[in-house]
């Protein structure tokens, strides 16, 4: 492969959440479960709040690592999942965020208020497992 075939390919990885067009969902394992370690529902707290992500029955890897069973987290904020278009990648916005990397916590600087958080579990595109992998939803309150 030519230098230039991988900064192709690099780049298509990195822009590809910004690209809106359908793509081939694939089947997640049965037993796939993400979940909320912290916070917790009804939780209120002063200042950022830290987002620990739990996952059972796949593995992680960073996006664009594509490696069957595996994905990254996604964190919906404020954002209904019926809102989500499952089969485009997913865009980055304060809404949407993601942790490509593999990261499985990280801190949000929130305003004051209440706050909806639900985890989406994605693939190596950003692009929603069918059907998706997905947490409850659960409400915080940020003093």
């Amino acid at each position: 492969m030519t230098h230039r075939s991988t900064l192709s390919i690099a780049a298509v990885l990195l822009f590809a959440p910004a690209l809106a067009f359908s793509l081939e969902r694939v089947a997640a394992p049965d037993d796939a479960d993400v979940y909320f370690i912290t916070p917790f529902a009804d939780e209120a707290f002063e200042g950022p709040v830290t987002v620990r992500m739990g996952l059972r029955g796949m593995g992680i890897a960073p996006a664009g690592v594509e490696v069957e069973g595996t994905g990254h987290h996604h964190l919906l904020v404020n954002m209904p999942l019926e809102e989500v278009d499952l089969d485009t990648s997913l865009h980055f916005s304060d809404q949407t965020r993601h942790f490509g990397g593999g990261q499985t916590e990280g801190t949000l600087d929130l305003p004051a208020g209440t706050h909806t958080l639900q985890l989406l579990f994605m693939d190596y595109r950003h692009v929603s497992f069918d059907p998706p992998v997905v947490s409850e939803q659960i409400t915080i309150t940020v003093r």
